[in-house]
C-alpha cells in the first residue's frame, strides 16, 4: 500500500473516531461510560433547541419613554438638592413632561444665578421660554435618543445576566428592531417563574414613612388583596401632594390568603438599588429566609447618614412599588449591610436575591408575544425527524446502490461518513439543534452524493473513451474538482446570508447546512476517493462497476 493512501486512510479513521467521542455525550450511552471517560473526555454534546424540547418564547418591548422620564425625575430631585445646598430659594422643581422639568420660584429675583447653576451642572437640559416664576427646561432631543437606546441596550443586559443565573442552557437572548428583546429559554420547566424572574422591573428604593401625618393613624392594619380597589376610592384623594400609598402583601401560610398593610410613604427617594454590591439568601432565627444586601462605599456612607439623620423612624425597602419591610431604623448603620425580610420563600428569597444582584431593568417592559412550547411536541419533531432523515438516507442508498453499483456503495459510504463527522462537529461546537437544522441534515444527504454523481459521470465518460479504470477515476476527480467546489461555494454563501440575517431558527439550518456542505468537500473529495485508490492498489481492476 503506497504510503499516501495509508495517511489518508489514518486520517479519516481519526476523524470519525474523534466525532464518535464528541458525539457520545448527546446519546443515551453517555450515562453508562465510566467516570474517567466523562472526566478527561466532552461532556457537553449537541443541545436541542425549543421547538425539540420545548419552553419558552418571549418577545418583550421595553418602555423606552420611562427611562427619560426616570432620569428626568432624578434631575429634578437633583436640582432641588443643588440649590437648597447652594441656599437658593425655590418653591419645587418637577416632572412636568416626557422629557420637561419646571422649576418654581418665589420671586424672579434670583433667576440669573439659579439658571446659570442648573445649566452649569445639567447641559443637556435646554432653558424654553418662560414667564412669571417658572423656569422651564427639556432634554435635548439627541440625549432622548441615546436614553432610548441606552434602555433597550442595558435590558438586554440585564436579562441575560437574570437568565444566566437562572441557570437556562444555551438560552437566546437578542435584540429585535429599535425596543424589542426576543427571548427563547430551551427546557424550562417552571415557566411562571422563568418570567416573573425576566419581566420584573428590580428598582429597588428606600423611603422614608410619614408618620406625623393624621392619615397614617387612619389607615386600617390589612386589607385583602380583593378590596384594594374600594380602599383606594376611599383614601387616594385624602394623600397629601408629598406622599403615596404603598402596600405591603403578606400571604397567611396556612390559609393562602394574600392580605396587604397599606402604609403613607414620602414620595422622595432616599437611596436606591444601584448602589448594591451583592445579594445573598440567609436563614433567620426563627427558620424564615431574609436577603442580606451589600453596598459599595458611596452607598454605604448615603446610608450611614439617612439612618443617622432618621433614627426612631421607619424606611420602607420598596422594590417595583411593593414594600418588602418597614422597619425602625434604632441607631446609625454604618459599614453598608441591611437586610431585606418578609414572608416569603426560599425560592422567592433566591429570585430576590437574583434581580437584585443583576440590577434593575433601567424601564419596565411588557410582553407582547408569550409561547410555551411543550416537550411532548417537541419530542413528535424529534421522531418525525429521524425519520424524515432515515427515509431520505434509505431512498437516496438505493437509488445510489441501483444506478451506480459497486461505486455507489462507496458514496453510501461516504454519506455515513459525512453524517457521522457532521454530527460530532455538532456536537463539539456545543451547537443547539433545531427543527430547521434537522431540514438542514436532511439537505446536506442530497447535497453529499451530489458531488459523487458528478464525480462517476465524469469516470464514466473517460471509460468510454477507452482509458484504464485508474487513469478514469483519477481524471474523473480532478475534472469534476472545480465544478464541485464552484457548487459548494455558491451554497455557501447562501447559507452564509441565511445566518448573518435569519433568526433563530433559520440560523441553525443556515449552520447544519454550511458545516455539511464544508464537511462533504472533504468526504467526496478525500473519503471516496481514497476507497479507489486502495482498491487499485490492491488490485489492478480490469472493469469497473458504475
Amino acid at each position: 500500500m503506497k504510503r499516501g493512501v495509508r495517511g489518508r486512510l489514518l486520517l479519516l479513521s481519526l476523524t470519525v473516531l474523534i466525532s464518535i467521542v464528541f458525539f457520545l455525550p448527546s446519546t443515551p450511552v453517555y450515562p453508562m461510560l465510566p467516570d474517567w471517560w466523562k472526566n478527561y473526555l466532552p461532556s457537553r454534546g449537541i443541545t436541542l433547541g425549543l421547538d425539540l424540547q420545548g419552553g419558552i418564547h418571549m418577545v418583550l418591548e421595553v418602555e423606552e419613554e420611562k427611562a427619560v422620564e426616570s432620569l428626568v425625575e432624578r434631575t429634578a430631585s437633583s436640582i432641588k438638592d443643588l440649590l437648597d445646598a447652594e441656599k437658593l430659594p425655590v418653591e419645587s422643581v418637577k416632572r412636568t413632561g416626557p422629557s420637561e422639568l419646571t422649576v418654581i420660584l418665589p420671586g424672579p429675583d434670583q433667576k440669573a444665578d439659579i439658571a446659570k447653576k442648573i445649566e452649569a451642572n445639567h447641559p443637556n437640559f435646554i432653558p424654553k421660554e418662560s414667564e412669571g416664576n417658572e423656569m422651564v427646561y427639556h432634554l435635548r432631543e439627541g440625549e432622548v435618543i441615546r436614553i432610548k437606546d441606552s434602555a433597550t441596550t442595558q435590558a438586554l443586559e440585564t436579562i441575560r445576566n437574570r437568565i444566566d443565573q437562572f441557570g437556562v442552557t444555551e438560552p437566546l437572548i437578542q435584540r429585535q428592531g429599535p425596543n424589542q428583546i426576543v427571548i427563547q429559554l430551551p427546557g424550562v420547566k417552571d415557566s411562571k417563574r422563568a418570567k416573573e424572574l425576566i419581566g420584573k422591573t428590580a428598582l429597588l428604593e428606600f423611603k422614608l414613612l410619614d408618620e406625623d401625618h393624621p392619615l397614617s393613624r387612619t389607615l386600617p392594619l390589612s386589607i385583602t388583596a380583593l378590596n384594594e380597589e374600594t380602599f383606594m376610592a376611599e383614601y387616594g384623594s385624602k394623600v397629601p401632594e408629598g406622599d403615596d400609598l404603598m402596600f405591603e402583601r403578606a400571604t397567611d401560610k396556612e390559609t393562602g390568603e394574600v392580605r396587604k398593610r397599606p402604609y403613607l410613604v414620602k414620595k422622595r427617594t432616599m437611596m436606591t438599588g444601584d448602589v448594591l454590591t451583592d445579594a445573598l439568601v440567609s436563614i433567620g432565627e426563627f427558620n424564615e429566609p431574609y436577603v442580606s444586601i451589600s453596598m459599595n462605599s458611596t452607598g454605604a456612607q448615603v446610608f450611614e447618614r439617612i439612618t443617622a439623620e432618621n433614627v426612631k423612624k421607619r424606611l420602607a425597602i420598596i422594590l417595583d412599588n411593593n414594600i418588602y419591610s418597614a422597619p425602625v431604623i434604632q441607631d446609625r448603620i454604618a459599614g453598608g449591610n441591611a437586610q431585606i425580610t418578609g414572608s416569603f420563600t426560599t425560592q422567592e428569597a433566591n429570585d430576590l436575591a437574583i434581580v437584585l444582584r443583576a440590577g434593575a431593568l433601567p424601564a419596565p417592559v411588557h410582553t407582547i408575544q408569550d409561547l410555551t412550547v411543550g416537550p411532548s411536541l417537541g419530542q413528535d419533531s424529534i421522531r418525525m425527524g429521524i425519520r424524515a432523515t432515515i427515509l431520505a438516507g434509505v431512498l437516496v442508498i438505493l437509488f445510489m446502490m441501483i444506478y451506480y453499483r459497486m461505486c455507489g456503495l462507496v458514496a453510501d459510504m461516504a454519506l455515513f461518513l459525512n453524517l457521522i463527522v457532521l454530527m460530532g462537529v455538532l456536537a463539539a461546537l456545543n451547537a443547539t439543534l433545531t427543527l430547521p437544522g434537522i431540514a438542514g441534515i436532511i439537505l446536506t444527504i442530497g447535497i453529499g452524493v451530489d458531488s459523487n454523481v458528478l464525480i462517476f459521470e465524469r469516470i464514466r465518460e473517460e471509460l468510454r473513451q477507452g482509458k484504464p479504470v485508474r487513469l478514469a477515476v483519477d481524471a474523473g476527480y480532478e475534472k469534476a474538482f472545480l465544478t464541485i467546489v464552484d457548487s459548494h461555494v455558491t451554497t455557501l454563501i447562501t447559507a452564509l446570508v441565511l445566518f448573518l440575517f435569519g433568526t433563530g431558527p433559520i440560523k441553525g439550518f443556515a449552520v447544519s447546512l454550511s458545516l455539511g456542505i464544508t464537511i462533504n468537500l472533504f468526504t467526496a473529495l478525500v473519503g471516496t476517493k481514497v476507497v479507489f485508490d486502495f482498491i487499485n492498489s490492491r488490485w489492478k481492476l480490469q472493469r469497473l462497476s458504475i
